[in-house]
């Protein structure tokens, strides 16, 4: 059975759709037997690393300081007298800068297979980065396997590295696990009653709202196409300075309620407080709440940027624009304002059934199938050198 060396930036306590779906595999992993074990970077500057034992595998909270190339060093020598080391089977870089630094190095040096999946943006953030560019390039072609979240991202990786082995791994969503109460609908109903003028529609925005995912587009879209008249912006999360001040400015006429991030739970009355949920962005990989809204049977308003692009159909599920298309987004958001309720119904019902494909099982699965491919023959750790070898 494998025996994972899981590096990740994004975890539990962390915050944000990336440690949602980095705890969501990992759980899943486990619960098929595999170990993983967690190493965990956290931005702490001081501070001891803190293990602790899980069921099918160990967390190690790593802090990392303002050296991190002393920190990444310490870790290895971690790793390299830790009592487990004969079991390890892969090493998994999760997203994430350091993740993608450290896990090259330290496959090659306990002699494992590396796993590398790019999550969100990261391939789309360092690739065009002076600072980042190699490090994504040796995290691409020391891989074993690489593992991307839309097909775009695939297509981007094979152009530039023909010789990388790259799977989809969409990420999933526990429909079961996800299910408002009628308090939920209750409490939706009674801030929509409150909050929102006559008709008008609600769109929602939800996790880091920034103008480089499409957040300040969308509000000149607004602006600019008149359908502020007729739509209400629910904004949920972590608000850009200078989206915010667009909004707050006293000559803007877009009616809005900005809301703080919270618990993913709590999320639950407000995305049923919305007729669509808003994903703007310019790139992106498979956010989590794509498939929040879809498993809510909320339609999208969104670009074809990465998942949105596999698995969304314009008319059928929601309102899709090119990325970075401002006279597209204009139009999809004059199509939702104009368009009626057995419409909105009828994409929402659409939504529901392409969620109820994206099964955690099916996530695992696939994993699963990534990891006994690349799993080593026999005898896959590196020997020691010893002084006659140098």
């Amino acid at each position: 059975m494998p025996h994972l060396v899981w590096l990740t930036e994004n975890y539990p306590p962390a915050n944000g759709g990336m440690a949602v779906s980095c705890d969501r595999i990992v759980r899943g992993l486990r619960a098929a037997g595999v170990v993983v074990d967690v190493l965990h970077f956290t931005r702490q500057s001081s501070g001891k690393p803190r293990l602790e034992i899980q069921r099918n595998g160990r967390h190690l909270a790593f802090p990392v300081g303002d050296d991190v190339s002393h920190s990444l060093n310490l870790l290895f020598e971690h790793l390299r007298i830790d009592p487990q080391r004969e079991a390890f089977t892969h090493v998994v870089a999760f997203g994430g800068h350091l993740p993608l630094l450290a896990a090259p190095s330290f496959a090659a040096w306990l002699g494992l297979p590396l796993i590398t999946l790019f999550r969100g943006n990261d391939f789309d953030a360092a690739i065009f980065s002076p600072q980042r560019r190699d490090i994504v390039r040796e995290a691409i072609e020391r891989a074993a396997r690489v593992g991307v979240v839309s097909h775009d991202k695939a297509q981007r990786i094979r152009a530039l590295h023909p010789a990388a082995e790259i799977t989809w791994t969409p990420n999933s969503i526990d429909l079961a696990d996800w299910s408002p109460l009628p308090s939920d609908r209750a409490q939706a109903a009674r801030w929509r009653d409150t909050h929102v003028a006559g008709t008008r529609r609600v769109l929602g925005l939800f996790g880091q709202i920034k103008s480089k995912k499409g957040g300040l587009q969308l509000v000149d879209a607004l602006l600019a196409s008149g359908t502020h008249a007729h739509l209400h912006l629910l904004l949920v999360g972590d608000l850009e300075d200078d989206i915010h001040a667009r909004l707050a400015d006293e000559a803007s006429p877009i009616a809005h309620t900005a809301l703080p991030f919270s618990d993913r739970y709590s999320l639950l009355p407000h995305y049923c407080a919305c007729d669509a949920i808003a994903i703007p962005s310019f790139y992106d990989g498979m956010p989590n709440v794509l498939l929040e809204a879809m498993g809510l049977g909320v339609p999208l308003l969104a670009s074809t940027a990465g998942g949105m692009g596999d698995i969304l159909v314009d008319g059928e599920h929601g309102f899709l624009f090119h990325p970075g298309d401002q006279h597209g987004c204009r139009h999809a958001l004059a199509r939702l304002a104009q368009a009626s309720s057995a419409d909105l119904r009828r994409m929402g019902e659409a939504c529901l059934e392409t969620a109820r494909l994206f099964h955690p099982a099916r996530e695992t699965n696939a994993y699963l199938d990534v990891l006994r491919e690349t799993m080593p023959a026999a005898a896959p750790h590196a020997a020691p050198l010893s002084k006659d070898a140098i």
